[in-house]
């Protein structure tokens, strides 16, 4: 398996703020930069509600709903409807740059180059809410088979694994 840890993006830094948010802002600039490349290289417009929405998700360091993301854009007189949020994340899944958790109904950004229709592992933890994302050629390679014997042709190719991540078991280990 080669592993893409969500939270690890070669620089020193924790996504758990003081008022129990999570941010980076060096994530955010490092998925938005990616994406405006992306979206010039395939002809498609990054318009300002995508790079905010993109902004959003990839300062997080976590997985968000819509309306979360929705509220966090809205303040100071300016109130962003979760329908144009879902518009925009609709673009942002089509193109890589974020991911759909379907057990959590939230989206996760993807700063990955792991190619269209690649099947996705994400390893889910259920004490810190943490996300690994992962390929897993040998898991492809089978899910490839059983769908050609089915006949059956994906439209997504995600699988979702809960569990305990390394960290909080040890945590858990050197507390208990």
């Amino acid at each position: 398996m080669r592993a893409y840890a969500q939270q690890d993006h070669g620089h020193d830094h924790h996504h758990d703020g003081a008022d129990g948010r999570h941010g980076c802002g060096r994530c955010a600039e490092s998925a938005t930069e990616r994406a405006e490349r992306l979206c010039q290289e395939r002809g498609l417009q990054f318009t300002p509600l995508r790079r905010d929405v993109l902004a959003v998700v990839a300062a997080e360091g976590r997985p968000l709903g819509a309306y979360d993301i929705a509220e966090r854009m809205s303040g100071q007189g300016r109130r962003v409807a979760a329908v144009s949020v879902y518009r925009a994340l609709d673009f942002l899944t089509e193109q890589g740059l974020v991911h759909r958790i379907s057990s959590r109904n939230a989206f996760v950004s993807c700063e990955h180059d792991h190619g269209d229709g690649a099947s996705l592992v994400f390893l889910i933890c259920r004490s810190c809410g943490g996300i690994d994302e992962m390929t897993a050629p040998a898991v492809e390679s089978a899910l490839d088979a059983t769908l050609a014997q089915a006949g059956f042709t994906p439209t997504s190719r995600i699988l979702e694994v809960e569990g305990e991540c390394g960290s909080c078991r040890e945590r858990r280990r050197r507390e208990g």
